[in-house]
């Protein structure tokens, strides 16, 4: 996909290329133009995070437990959503899991939404954003299926019946492994194919028409959000369940 260059991502550019280059080289990954190191899912994420940043420091600003306005609501809400999500589908032990439900599903949201502001892109829109979510989500949740069970972790992939566990334990590592692969499509798909289709009729009719796939964008959006966050509950989920 040809990109071009956003005015925030050239702004960064322009002022930020030397740490940017410097942290670049450091990681082995030199810029193929060093004076434009910055690409467009790199400063969107950026900017996802600084208005993430934002808007938990002005939640926290108007908290109230006596008057809580809309805005707190909002969020109080959100959050009971996530919390009581993960209690059904996780069960004992998920409020330790909250935080990074929480993190992912916030994230996501605010990614693929940043899309529907004109001059700005989802940055889940490019495949990297996904991929090192899903990443992240394929680490923490083997990490913490070998905390919870130990060596005994390995049973989840042997499946109940023991003369078909060489078998079974082969086909779900290659399942596992693929996980990754399948949050991270899911994902990139369909921002990127949400956006496409906005693009598309913005260019052909400017007024009305695109406002309807806008809010189909949006809805797009919240979907999205919801179900990478419910896949990680159920992948965590699956980790940590003791066998019986």
């Amino acid at each position: 996909m040809h990109e071009h260059e956003l005015w925030f991502t050239a702004l960064l550019n322009q002022t930020l290329a030397g740490p940017a280059n410097a942290v670049l080289n450091a990681a082995g990954i030199p810029a193929h133009d060093p004076s434009k190191p910055w690409a467009n899912y790199m400063s969107m994420q950026i900017l996802v995070a600084a208005i993430i940043v934002l808007v938990f420091a002005l939640l926290k600003m108007r908290l109230s437990s006596d008057k809580p306005g809309k805005f707190q609501q909002t969020f109080e809400m959100m959050y009971e959503f996530v919390a009581g999500m993960s209690h059904d589908i996780v069960g004992h032990g998920a409020n330790k899991h909250v935080a990074l439900f929480g993190t992912l599903f916030v994230f996501t949201l605010f990614s693929n939404l940043l899309g529907v502001i004109p001059s700005f892109e989802s940055p889940t829109m490019y495949y990297y954003v996904p991929a090192g979510c899903a990443v992240l989500v394929f680490l923490y949740y083997n990490f913490h299926g070998f905390k919870e069970n130990g060596v005994g972790y390995l049973k989840h992939f042997a499946g109940p019946v023991p003369l078909m566990a060489p078998f079974m334990f082969f086909i779900e590592i290659i399942s596992h492994c693929i996980r990754p692969v399948s949050l991270t499509i899911r994902l990139y798909a369909n921002m990127l194919a949400g956006e496409m289709v906005t693009v598309a009729f913005l260019a052909m009719v400017p007024l009305g028409v695109p406002v309807i796939f806008m809010g189909l964008h949006t809805f797009v959006s919240f979907v999205q959000a919801f179900i990478f966050t419910v896949l990680t509950m159920v992948y965590v989920a699956g980790a940590v369940e003791h066998e019986h």
